[in-house]
């Protein structure tokens, strides 16, 4: 259960106080089967998975719930198909043009006909409040998914202002400092991947590196010639492996054998293993992205 990117928002401390309703307000905000005239649906479901009735799971002060969406799968390409055949019917049949306004409504029809056959995919996003740091924390590499997650939270208490993360310090700036001097913080290295970007212009000269040591000539080179660092590879402790973007998500995250090995031996039940795995997976996130705050310098809201 491990959350593989994340994708990171800030909260103040008076807030973290109105995530305590979470276990009231989220029953009225639980996903619902996809209607058969509706594209999708979203809402709350069980952190601890199917069948189990609480949507909102507390492990000591950090609070994880899971948003759940069915969305109806209708590619345009299947009925704009349709729409065709059943335009050049009509032109063949009675020999005239289908106006603009025809169009619409046998393109409506054709979608009232196909949505409730269409096949449902179900998908899962995992979030946690940490409230005692105030950080929002999102299992996914995408901002457009996130801010779904979070606007479905919000909607629930009525108000959540969680905002995106806003550093003092430019991460591609200290990111490529910190690859050109060698000089990262206490408990930082390179890992074995990059991006190198020019970025003067959009369409600029990128580079990518996989499975390469970071600390040549080479890759001092391409930063000597105006490239700077957009990605990074970076391994913190020798605990938590990831790649940070410019963007300050973190990306492939992985734990190393150090913290796997710290996992609880033979649990009592899949609940206590999965309590386990996440007070596991919060106390390691929260001395990371406490580093996080100390290098990038982002400050929490007031």
């Amino acid at each position: 259960m491990f959350f593989r990117n994340l994708t990171l928002f800030r909260f103040s401390e008076p807030v973290a106080a109105d995530l305590e309703r979470l276990d009231e307000v989220l029953p009225e905000h639980r996903l619902r089967p996809v209607g058969p005239m509706e594209m999708s649906t979203r809402g709350f479901v069980s952190p601890l998975g199917r069948n189990e009735e609480g949507l909102a799971h507390v492990v000591g002060r950090n609070t994880m719930v899971t948003v759940g969406s069915e969305d109806k799968l209708l590619p345009s390409s299947v009925v704009n198909d349709e729409l065709a055949n059943r335009v050049q019917k009509i032109a063949e049949e009675e020999g005239r043009k289908v106006s603009g306004r025809e169009r619409k409504k046998i393109k409506d029809d054709v979608m009232n006909e196909l949505l409730p056959r269409a096949f449902v995919r179900s998908s899962r996003m995992r979030a946690y409040a940490d409230r005692k740091n105030g950080w929002l924390v999102l299992d996914t590499s995408s901002r457009k998914s996130a801010e779904n997650t979070l606007s479905q939270i919000r909607e629930a208490l009525g108000s959540f202002p969680a905002v995106p993360l806003a550093p003092e310090e430019s991460p591609r700036i200290l990111m490529t400092h910190w690859v050109a001097s060698g000089e990262l913080p206490a408990g930082l290295s390179l890992g074995d991947e990059c991006e190198l970007r020019d970025p003067a212009t959009a369409s600029g000269a990128i580079a990518r590196c996989r499975r390469q040591d970071l600390d040549t000539d080479e890759i001092r080179e391409h930063l000597r010639t105006g490239k700077q660092v957009f990605q990074l590879g970076l391994l913190f402790d020798d605990r938590i492996s990831f790649v940070l973007g410019e963007d300050l998500i973190l990306r492939k995250i992985k734990f190393t054998d150090v913290v796997l090995d710290e996992q609880a031996d033979s649990p009592e039940s899949a609940a206590a293993e999965m309590d386990a795995n996440f007070a596991l997976m919060a106390l390691e996130y929260e001395r990371l992205l406490g580093k996080l705050e100390e290098w990038f310098k982002l400050p929490r809201p007031e």
